[in-house]
């Protein structure tokens, strides 16, 4: 007997290069979820994209309180709130506490916190003369970056790499990491 799709609220600030990655992984049968509601901090690509997949999309801009976000994920029957590059802070209800999770495109707890997210955690990697990155899927809790990793995955860096060719390799890596962790977070879930 198949359990139910897991229900998925999507939370994004950019061009949503990772919810188009899901919806794949999902269209493919490849993760037992849905999409119901996909929401951004800004006006984005990422909108878009949800819109055009039929999904209830919408931008909620400003910090959202925590019962504004739980008015939100109660009205998509959430089960979990991914975060796809979600660049304001979450403020959770208790009751969804567990219940977020997020992908950092570094070996956290390395290169993580306030302010460091995309193009400028790639930089500072490549400023650390460090020989191995990668992206680490985590619980969210009350600080940025921090919360009980779920997986990580790692990659070298490469002499001569720049900024734009590492964070080609890690999104590689993340396209797979965030379905495996949503599949271990799932299926953990629905045994409990």
């Amino acid at each position: 007997m198949t359990s139910s799709p897991a229900r998925l609220v999507v939370a994004l600030s950019g061009g949503g290069r990772t919810l188009a990655n899901l919806l794949q992984v999902i269209d493919r049968g490849e993760l037992n979820a849905c999409v119901n509601r996909v929401f951004a901090s800004r006006p984005c690509k990422g909108v878009e994209i949800g819109s055009n997949a039929g999904i209830d999309s919408s931008v909620e801009e400003g910090e959202l309180t925590a019962e504004k976000l739980g008015a939100i994920l109660d009205g998509a029957g959430c089960d979990w709130l991914v975060l796809a590059g979600y660049l304001r802070r979450i403020h959770l209800p208790d009751r969804y506490r567990g219940q977020c999770v997020n992908i950092h495109p570094a070996l956290l707890p390395d290169f993580g916190g306030p302010g460091m997210y995309g193009d400028r955690v790639h930089a500072a990697v490549l400023a650390s003369g460090a020989q191995e990155t990668g992206c680490t899927v985590h619980i969210v809790d009350d600080q940025y970056d921090h919360g009980p990793h779920v997986l990580q995955r790692r990659c070298p860096v490469e002499p001569g790499d720049t900024v734009t060719t590492l964070a080609a390799r890690v999104f590689a890596l993340e396209k797979n990491a965030y379905p495996e962790a949503l599949r271990l977070l799932i299926a953990e879930q629905q045994e409990a």
